[in-house]
């Protein structure tokens, strides 16, 4: 069976335990050891990590910069991303300043004996005025405003927050420090939804961004592997 589609069936069960669970077991069938894949030990290859979940999450609320531990869900997803990569190389760890994101590289970094290192600039998207806010509460206040985020997120600047050009500006800036550091090997980065999404799409050079509001909630894959391209190594 196709695994994307798996991964369709399993969500539709429901229940946010089962989502993450599900989650992560299609995305561990279509990936392998860094070891085997080709190429990872001559070059550098970013290891993109999903902070855990916290409570803003499972209500459905823009958590943006908000400084908001881990939810009993989310230590149980940082302990499946743990036993999922055990064996694997990781040379360093880097995370984020919010507190969700500072426990969920510890608790990884506790078994690679790694010490993670702070960088602010990855820090979540400032979403201003929305933070806090339910993302219904947000669609009947300001529909257009929640239409326009959802379609075309470069082209809204939240109330009192930061715009998407700005965000990828400051991880290009954070990206370039790792990379000048790390020529070779495999470095983990421990980012939030939806900066972690953005933080792709400087990997891999590309735009497509999807629906920023879908990226707010925890159907996302706990991890994955990005090559850094020639380009993008040279910022």
């Amino acid at each position: 069976m196709n695994n994307s589609n798996e991964c369709d069936r399993l969500f539709r069960r429901g229940g946010t335990a089962r989502k993450l669970l599900s989650t992560s077991l299609c995305l561990a069938k279509s990936r392998r050891p860094i070891a085997d894949s080709p190429g990872a030990m001559d070059m550098l290859t970013i290891l993109l990590i999903r902070t855990g979940a916290t409570e803003y999450a499972c209500q459905a609320r823009i958590q943006g910069t908000l400084d908001i531990p881990l939810s009993e869900d989310g230590r149980e997803h940082v302990e499946k991303v743990i036993q999922q990569l055990r064996g694997q190389q990781v040379d360093a760890i880097y995370a984020g300043p919010c507190r969700a994101t500072q426990q969920t590289a510890e608790h990884l970094s506790e078994p690679l004996q790694l010490k993670p290192k702070t960088i602010d600039k990855l820090s979540n998207l400032n979403l201003g005025l929305w933070q806090g806010m339910l993302l219904d509460d947000v669609k009947v206040k300001q529909p257009k405003v929640y239409r326009q985020w959802q379609e075309h997120p470069e082209t809204v600047c939240p109330p009192d927050g930061e715009t998407l050009q700005a965000v990828r500006e400051r991880l290009e800036q954070a990206l370039a420090k790792i990379v000048k550091k790390h020529k070779l090997g495999v470095v983990a980065m421990v980012l939030p939804e939806p900066v972690r999404s953005v933080m792709r799409t400087v990997l891999r050079e590309t735009d497509t961004l999807g629906n920023l509001w879908d990226l707010e909630c925890e159907n996302q894959p706990a991890w994955e592997l990005i090559e850094v391209i020639p380009r993008v190594a040279s910022l």
